[in-house]
């Protein structure tokens, strides 16, 4: 060896001992570090250093780093800290139509927290969950703050029209001797704080996290003022922002002027419009964020050379790496895993998995002994099913006294129901008897038969018809121009018309907006209503002459699926293969879910990845009785009374699938068995339920009882009642 010429004294360095067995990577830490060291002292020949130079990564453009004392401010809570992420009313901005950047981020990351937990004392937070519960589920007294690093950058293609955003957050008890990485790709169609509930659990444990917006944000470009957002949220014109927009929508000068003319005061989502079908590459996108997390690292903590340069020490060889998510976001990090040839990701922790099973995977599921009829469906395909009967049968005498009947116009509702006997996709004569048979419709497509409490609020707060569009438009790559199916988002004035966004609405959607319309002032639109465009629920559909919450836009939604080969094309696109690589995984949902129900993803993506990888599969399902998507509803009890007495909070099982992941790649601890977990509502008066215990959420037990124990068996997935 030519020690001559090592920049190091190796006798000053202090070596860290392996923090896992051996197995679980090629080589331990120490060896890694030595290996680093001798490489940077040259081969024992004399020939040249053979050096693992820390290089950024060629699709990330400027990187943004802030660093946050744990006061003022940190990385979970923006500065709030507990209390104030549990306050009713958020933070305010000093000048509402132009607020800074680092008001939007505060805001962002109050909003984003609030919308995947029930913010509630009584629902758990501060108890069970939030930033005052310790990794170890202590209960303190603490704001649960946490210092530490935030990198931001673009990932792009150069064409400046990807631009996804990915962070970084390193927390300051960050130890690169124990280094673990968390991912925490955003759920639904949000931005990149999109997650950070589900990276709260990295954050406690010196994890750093890598977050990406996976191609959504929710950010529109306003085109009647071609203005647009910046990596940060603030908004200028799309001629300042250039290649540096979030999102801008693919028209030319002359289209954008016809477009505004003919539809004024219209907005461009990146999700539907930025003819990317950005789906088919969440896993791609969720990669890149641990690569990014990795580079920061090193950046950091990487071995100093003479010339700058840094040699990688924090690498994939002694890092812990978990993919975790709820909703979207887990569906990136299911997806990234199975694109994970090169030892990135060792572990998988997700919920409610919005996971697309193609169907050539053949995958049978039954529950006690009955085989589930139209299991492993795309989510387009019972979107667009569910967006066409929900409304209709939420006027079912079956469904009395459900959440969320106070949002249904029952004179529109009972209009639905008559527009599909007419058209010949119900047979019942009265409004009584075609909700029921639309009901029963919706039980024979997959759905269990728990979601049908659910179906009133999700078709009154237009979820639904909402992902329907968004979905349609994104599959089939269509632009905002093409206006399909005859929607368009925009603001309304008080008679539902199209009008312009006010300004502070406009400039608050970075912060407050899910990327989905309708929600926080921008609603869906029916160009083709009678009279003249209007609010979609309140339109007029020209073929029934009814206000039947726009029949006709549903109905054109639903016919693309088989008539759409471009939208054919973006479903497939999006189709993941089951294969985990034998990474360890637990998958966690409800089983009242109406939104991704069980299934036709959690379910069959079990029985899929048994056929793909056999005996080599580490995959665990957790499927939670009285759990369903929404646990931030469970916290609304004026709003949607009757979540909090009937639902408990699915997040819960999110941090424990997280520990149970981390345990086995840390220590080998057995991942829990497949299983149901039987949990315990709140009960009482809804909208007034009893508080929450840690009796209402049992945890998992290592080895079920046969009365809850979810197996395999072939292509069969069988779970009990």
């Amino acid at each position: 060896m030519a020690a001559d010429r090592c920049p190091l004294d190796l006798s000053t360095l202090a070596v860290p001992s392996p923090r896992r067995p051996p197995s679980r990577k090629a080589r331990s830490s120490a060896s890694l570090l030595f290996a680093v060291l001798l490489a940077s002292c040259g081969n024992d020949d004399g020939g040249p250093p053979a050096l693992d130079l820390n290089v950024k990564p060629s699709y990330l453009g400027a990187i943004n780093v802030a660093s946050y004392d744990g006061a003022s401010d940190d990385l979970l809570t923006g500065g709030l800290g507990r209390t104030g992420l549990g306050a009713a009313v958020g933070p305010a901005f000093a000048n509402p139509t132009s607020p800074t950047a680092v008001e939007l981020r505060r805001s962002a990351i109050y909003n984003n927290y609030r919308a995947l937990v029930d913010p509630t004392a009584a629902g758990g937070y501060g108890t069970l969950y939030g930033p005052n519960v310790d990794s170890a589920g202590n209960v303190t007294t603490s704001e649960g703050k946490i210092a530490g690093t935030e990198y931001i950058a673009f990932s792009d293609d150069g064409s400046g029209r990807e631009n996804v955003t990915l962070m970084v957050q390193v927390p300051s008890t960050f130890d690169p001797a124990n280094a673990c990485i968390e991912t925490a790709t955003s759920s639904g169609s949000r931005g990149v704080y999109g997650a950070i509930s589900a990276g709260e659990w990295g954050l406690k444990r010196g994890c750093a996290v890598a977050y990406t917006d996976k191609g959504t944000n929710p950010a529109p470009h306003d085109l009647q003022n071609d203005t647009v957002a910046l990596i940060d949220g603030t908004r200028t014109s799309s001629a300042l922002a250039g290649n540096n927009a979030v999102f801008r929508a693919n028209l030319t000068t002359s289209e954008l002027s016809a477009f505004d003319a003919a539809t004024p005061n219209r907005l461009a989502f990146k999700h539907a419009h930025s003819q990317r079908n950005p789906e088919k590459d969440w896993g791609r996108f969720t990669l890149q964020a641990v690569e990014f997390a990795f580079y920061a690292l090193n950046q950091r903590y990487g071995i100093a050379q003479p010339d700058g340069t840094r040699v990688r020490t924090v690498t994939p060889a002694n890092t812990i790496v978990i993919a975790s998510a709820a909703s979207n976001g887990a569906g990136a990090a299911l997806a990234a895993a199975e694109l994970d040839t090169s030892g990135l990701i060792d572990g998988v922790a997700v919920a409610e998995p919005n996971v697309e099973i193609p169907p050539t995977a053949d995958i049978v599921v039954q529950r006690g002994g009955t085989t589930v009829a139209n299991s492993g469906k795309t989510l387009y395909d019972y979107f667009t099913n569910t967006d066409l009967y929900s409304l209709c049968a939420t006027q079912s005498t079956q469904l009395a006294g459900t959440p969320g009947q106070a949002l249904i116009v029952a004179a529109f509702a009972a209009a639905r129901c008559q527009s599909l006997k007419d058209a010949g996709l119900l047979t019942a004569t009265t409004t009584a008897t075609q909700a029921d048979e639309a009901l029963t419709h919706l039980r024979t497509y997959g759905y269990s038969p728990e979601s049908d409490a659910i179906y009133a609020s999700l078709t009154g707060l237009e979820t639904y018809s909402s992902i329907a569009v968004t979905y349609a438009n994104t599959y089939a790559r269509a632009s905002v121009k093409d206006n399909l199916c005859n929607y368009s988002f925009a603001g309304v004035d008080a008679t539902g018309a199209p009008a312009a966004l006010p300004a502070a609405t406009l400039a608050a959607l970075f912060a407050n907006g899910n990327g989905v319309p309708p929600g926080s002032g921008v609603q869906l639109i029916n160009n083709a209503s009678t009279g003249g465009a209007r609010r979609s629920i309140l339109s007029t559909s020209p073929s029934t002459g009814r206000t039947d919450y726009n029949f006709d836009g549903s109905r054109c939604l639903r016919g693309l699926l088989t008539t759409s080969t471009a939208l054919q094309t973006g479903i497939a696109e999006t189709y993941r293969n089951g294969n985990l690589h034998g990474k360890p995984a637990v998958i966690v949902h409800g089983r009242d879910d109406a939104l991704i129900p069980v299934s036709h993803t959690s379910r069959p993506y079990l029985g899929m990845n048994r056929v793909v990888e056999g005996s080599a599969s580490k995959l665990s399902y957790i499927e939670v009785t009285n759990a369903q998507h929404f646990d931030t509803f469970i916290g609304l009890p004026t709003v949607l009374p009757g979540y909090d007495s009937r639902y408990v909070p699915l997040h819960v099982y999110l941090v424990r699938a997280l520990d149970a992941v981390y345990a086995n790649l840390r220590s080998g601890t057995p991942l829990p068995a497949s299983q149901v977990v039987r949990t315990t509502p709140r009960g009482g008066v809804p909208g007034a339920a009893s508080a929450i215990t840690a009796a209402n959420v049992p945890v998992f037990v290592a080895t079920p009882s046969a009365a809850n124990a979810i197996t395999v068996s072939g292509n069969t997935v069988s779970i009990p009642n």
